[in-house]
């Protein structure tokens, strides 16, 4: 901060919020309020921003969180109205706030929502800031909030897969059913990874979840095969997690015989699941091997909806949306 006059409105502010009780932090949430409505409306941005992020924390801070998340959504307003560009400093403000956050707090999932608003609109990515992904992902997992976290995480950075992976092996040591259930878990990062042209990201957590699988069960029968430059790990007893093995390596190749051929080989496993892969393989199909899909519903959407727990947009969402086909890509590291 460099103007004195907002730097003593701060302080005032702030020391009113720490000595008060609740009632003088919400005066104190409202006073912040209407002084940075003046500062926007004179368009004297930065005033606005200081004061806004600073009483917000401090109320945060405070455990006041309906006001301090009430200021922090009317931050990103202000970013919205300031053409503000996501970058180090208008990010990092945005995640200090959100980690003060109580988890049940009911103004957090508005925040969170038009952060990925603003970060769409002035940033350069479509889907949001991959950073931002990133943190909102990783404090969603840290909750075990795993469909929020796989939203978030599957659109985030590098660093992504490995936590995303991480929380969907933790996931599915809790489950009862055994280890036969491994591929379902795997799935949920490797698919999804997939079907947004992430193949490193889907290879890091496919072996990132067989390499704790392979630690955690010394028992488990494991064969290690090598062939045609590419090493890959076999589960005799887990065809499903084997088939997500071998599908990464068809993905490298681009041969659409190739697949065809495990497909048919994996299909009677495949059809167990209910239909459940079937949209994510079917779009896979026609993104890396050219083999165009039954033109119903839109899959992408259905297959996000069924692996992240939602609903699936089908044809109201657009109808069949045009594939990019993805060339295959150089050979990837071993697999074990």
């Amino acid at each position: 901060m460099s103007n004195p006059k907002v730097e003593r409105i701060i302080a005032r502010l702030q020391r009113r919020i720490a000595e008060g009780a609740e009632g003088e932090q919400y005066e104190a949430g409202q006073e912040t309020r209407v002084v940075a409505a003046r500062y926007t409306k004179s368009e004297n941005w930065p005033a606005a921003i200081d004061i806004l992020f600073n009483v917000s924390q401090s109320l945060l801070k405070a455990g006041a969180g309906g006001s301090g998340g009430d200021l922090a959504c009317l931050l990103v307003d202000v970013y919205n109205k300031s053409e503000t560009t996501p970058d180090a400093t208008s990010k990092g403000r945005l995640l200090t706030l959100l980690r003060l956050f109580d988890t049940a707090e009911p103004t957090r999932k508005k925040f969170v929502k038009s952060v990925f608003e603003w970060s769409r609109k002035h940033g350069t990515y479509p889907a949001g800031d991959p950073e931002l992904h990133h943190v909102v992902g990783s404090i969603f997992a840290s909750e075990h909030e795993t469909d929020e976290a796989e939203r978030h995480l599957i659109l985030g950075t590098k660093e992504s897969p490995e936590i995303l992976t991480r929380m969907e092996y933790e996931w599915y040591k809790e489950d009862d059913e055994g280890p036969h259930m491994a591929p379902i878990y795997c799935a949920r990062a490797v698919l999804p990874y997939l079907l947004i042209a992430n193949v490193r990201a889907a290879n890091i957590s496919y072996r990132t979840f067989i390499s704790a699988l392979s630690s955690d069960n010394k028992g488990l029968s494991v064969q290690d095969v090598s062939s045609q430059g590419a090493d890959i790990r076999i589960f005799p007893s887990l065809p499903l997690l084997n088939f997500l093995g071998l599908l990464l390596l068809a993905v490298q190749k681009g041969n659409p015989e190739l697949f065809r051929q495990l497909k048919s080989k994996y299909g009677s496993h495949i059809q167990e699941l209910g239909g459940a892969w079937d949209g994510a393989l079917e779009m896979i199909a026609e993104m890396y091997f050219g083999i165009q899909r039954p033109r119903q519903s839109n899959p992408l959407f259905d297959m996000m909806g069924s692996l992240f727990g939602g609903g699936g947009g089908g044809a109201a969402a657009g109808g069949r949306p045009p594939v990019r086909r993805v060339e295959p890509a150089p050979a990837a590291e071993g697999l074990d």
